[in-house]
């Protein structure tokens, strides 16, 4: 899917790509990068596919989502170590 067909999907799910990264617990730089590639990956396309159609179906999906209690996945490793390196 195009990154423009995509955003087209968010705007029938009435979300922006800043409320739609919060929702889905997703960094808004990953989704924003799929811009440059002109695609988005087939499993964004599905969630943004689904949740404007369930917009359109008057479902809730929102609370639906919330309720899942999804949890934000922090990046780990490639910064300054906070432990000093041992002397030999």
């Amino acid at each position: 899917m195009t990154f423009i067909d995509f955003k087209k999907l968010l705007l029938d799910a009435e979300l922006t790509i800043p409320k739609f990264t919060a929702l889905i617990k997703v960094s808004e730089k990953n989704i924003q990068a799929y811009k440059k590639k002109e695609e988005v990956p087939n499993a964004i396309a599905v969630i943004a596919a689904c949740f404007a159609k369930m917009n359109q179906e008057n479902m809730d999906y929102k609370t639906l989502i919330n309720d899942l209690e999804l949890q934000k996945k922090e990046k780990k490793g490639a910064g300054f170590s906070s432990k000093k390196k041992e002397k030999r």
